[in-house]
């Protein structure tokens, strides 16, 4: 009772607001599903970015970096309060912006990387995905909602119409990058392509008879967020400092990746297990189209698509529905 009214002696003294409580000390960060879209992750957690800047302002926090990918897992993993900050592409993103407005309203923190995805085969008969026939299986990290499932349903509505925007999905079959990589390259599996990320996609590319047929920033009209990180509005509005100087980190990761690719490269190939080549990933990091930035870059794009198309059911007027406020927001689209 006495610390009660203390606290509320303190408030009206205006040393304290009402309801003030104390910011996290912990912080739990899923790595994400891996690979060139997730290394700013990567380099924050190698360089201690989050410790640094939460310092700088006063708190002190420990993180939990988990080991784990994949947009369903880590949006379980939000929604029950295990993750704080999850990364994943706009497409899962914007699923679940929607599935939580008016509940727990998760909207995006940043971008974390614009690269495209490269839609590689080696069947002699596609010169294009319009040439898929029946039988022929495209592998995909996730059959209708992944992002070359709705970059294909774009090109499909763009080409054919808005009542033929599912045209694609049948040839769609979900499977992890490594294992449809590893089933492309050696030609013993049952599909005839794969929409990759890097590096595999580059992999796949350097084996004879692979080729690319479409990609993600062809379709898109320019460059294009692969990855972003989201939180829930309850920790965004509970924890300022900790939100900031998280935001503050991943803007110092991009920044570390562009001044020191090397560097970056190392860091990605131990996230990797320590398989690659320092030079081949700092050739992919060397690319004009593989930027780190925290600005968003076409996700109003996916956005008004899968609201046209009925993925989502709200549709967002401007990036200020979907994102928290920043200053890359601000200069994004």
């Amino acid at each position: 009772m006495k610390k009660h009214v203390s606290m509320v002696l303190l408030a009206a003294a205006g040393l304290m607001p009402l309801g003030a409580h104390a910011e996290v000390s912990t912080l739990n960060i899923p790595l994400g599903a891996g690979g060139f879209g997730f290394l700013p992750l990567h380099m924050m957690k190698e360089h201690k970015l989050i410790e640094k800047h939460a310092e700088k302002a006063g708190q002190k926090v420990t993180i939990n970096w988990a080991n784990i990918g994949g947009p369903s897992v880590m949006i379980d993993a939000l929604l029950s309060g295990s993750a704080d900050f999850i990364s994943a592409g706009p497409p899962s993103f914007l699923l679940l912006w929607d599935r939580t407005k008016g509940t727990a309203n998760v909207k995006g923190v940043a971008a974390i990387s614009s690269m495209p995805m490269f839609l590689n085969t080696r069947a002699p008969h596609l010169k294009s995905i319009d040439d898929l026939k029946d039988g022929d299986k495209m592998a995909v990290t996730s059959v209708k909602s992944s992002i070359p499932s709705i970059i294909m349903q774009m090109y499909a509505t763009e080409k054919y119409g808005k009542d033929q925007a599912f045209k694609f999905d049948p040839y769609t079959v979900t499977m992890n990058h490594a294992d449809a990589a590893s089933s492309l390259i050696s030609g013993s599996g049952n599909i005839v392509a794969h929409y990759a990320s890097s590096p595999l996609a580059q992999r796949e590319l350097k084996t004879k008879g692979i080729r690319t047929i479409q990609n993600t920033d062809d379709v898109m009209g320019g460059s294009t967020t692969f990855t972003m990180v989201s939180t829930t509005t309850r920790f965004h509005d509970q924890n300022p400092k900790v939100y900031a100087a998280f935001v503050a980190a991943l803007q110092e990761a991009q920044e570390m990746i562009k001044a020191d690719k090397q560097g970056a490269a190392k860091v990605l190939i131990a996230s990797m297990g320590g398989s690659g080549d320092v030079a081949d990933m700092v050739e992919i990091l060397n690319d004009p189209s593989t930027k780190y930035t925290a600005k968003p870059e076409n996700v109003m794009k996916y956005a008004k698509f899968m609201n046209d198309i009925k993925t989502i059911k709200n549709r967002p007027d401007t990036l200020a529905d979907l994102f928290f406020p920043g200053p890359a927001i601000s200069a994004g689209n």
